[in-house]
């Protein structure tokens, strides 16, 4: 399965800077609002050292990384849901993302212009809230008008029209979708109306690069994932042996893009397993719940009709005991059947009928 996130923030609060050191591509960074119109696209390895370990053991034709897909948008402005500056575009961006990455400004640079005209993290975070929010309610006051019609003539409609109504009351107060406590059967009835605050939000603190560290306040309610798009436009220049030691001498043990990886799987609730042999070493995205046989799928849709078994070691297992071979021998590998639920890390054999 593919992860795609988008990036969004004000104008000049860094994102088009973190964009490019994290896909190494060219976004356009510049010191004016809407540098970036179309929306960028990158796809990013994921950080993983545990595939380097399975390549060590079983010396594979190529390594394969889980990927995510970054979408870099264009800046928002106040009334961006009534179509100011690139509002429209923006919120249109969004809606085709799995999860979105608010990159706010923390960082203290005079020569970059704030486009409120002074940093304010909590006013920033507020104003692209509201955005969301009034875009979210503008689409259910479409939806509402039409289903109050159609729930007269078809009653199925009933749920569907009740938790629209009882999602705008929400956001009328004040509060994402996705924070109202809806139960599964509510949030699968409106799932095709692509609310904006349905979406799973993750903040990003854009610090100054000595600031790494520091203790940041909650925004919306949850910490900040500090990263400086400086740090990370210094480390894309430069090759692993030499962004190892930049980290080291910064006083860091990842780069921001593996912390943004592991807190956008968290909040997602992803986590990888792996296939490994002489062809290829290679690591997979699963949702955390997920059975074998969905496993199975995400690798081709006839692995999971067909699934039979799935010859199953731990990563600890299978690099302890230095891969497949070893595992068989201590009794290591497991036969496990379709009620199977994945771990993270798992290094799997798929058998499946054609």
């Amino acid at each position: 399965m593919s992860l795609s996130i988008g990036i969004v923030g004000l104008p000049n609060v860094g994102k088009s800077t973190l964009f490019t050191a994290l896909t190494n591509q060219s976004g356009l960074a510049a010191n004016y609002p809407f540098a970036t119109i179309e929306p960028n696209v990158g796809i990013v390895p994921v950080p993983d050292s545990r595939l380097n370990r399975l390549a060590e053991i079983d010396h594979p034709a190529r390594i394969v990384p889980a990927t995510v897909e970054f979408v870099d948008i264009a800046g928002l402005v106040a009334g961006a849901s009534q179509g100011e500056g690139l509002g429209n575009q923006f919120l249109a961006n969004i809606r085709e993302t799995d999860a979105i990455c608010e990159v706010v400004r923390f960082f203290s640079d005079p020569d970059v212009v704030h486009v409120a005209g002074k940093v304010n993290p909590a006013s920033d975070v507020e104003t692209i809230k509201t955005e969301l929010i009034l875009a979210d309610m503008g689409t259910l006051e479409k939806a509402m008008s039409r289903l109050e019609k159609e729930a007269k003539r078809d009653k199925s409609l009933a749920l569907r029209l009740e938790t629209a109504k009882k999602v705008y009351e929400g956001l009328n107060e004040g509060h994402r979708a996705r924070t109202l406590g809806l139960s599964d059967e509510e949030a699968d009835s409106i799932r095709d109306l692509c609310l904006l605050t349905m979406k799973p939000m993750l903040y990003i603190a854009n610090v100054d690069e000595d600031a790494l560290d520091a203790e940041l306040p909650e925004i919306d309610g949850t910490v900040p994932v500090p990263i400086s798009a400086k740090v990370e436009a210094d480390l894309a220049e430069l090759d692993e042996a030499e962004a190892a030691e930049y980290l080291e001498a910064m006083g860091l043990s990842e780069s921001g893009l593996a912390r943004l990886v592991r807190e956008a799987y968290a909040l997602l609730g992803l986590q990888s397993f792996f296939t490994s042999g002489e062809t290829e070493s290679r690591a997979w995205t699963v949702r955390v719940g997920a059975k074998a046989p969905q496993a199975a799928g995400v690798i081709h849709s006839d692995f999971e009709r067909g699934f039979i078994k799935a010859e199953t070691a731990s990563f600890e297992d299978y690099s302890e005991l230095g891969g497949e071979a070893g595992c068989r021998a201590a009794g290591r590998l497991r036969q496990e059947g379709k009620d199977y639920v994945v771990q993270d890390g798992d290094v799997m054999h798929f058998k499946f009928n054609v």
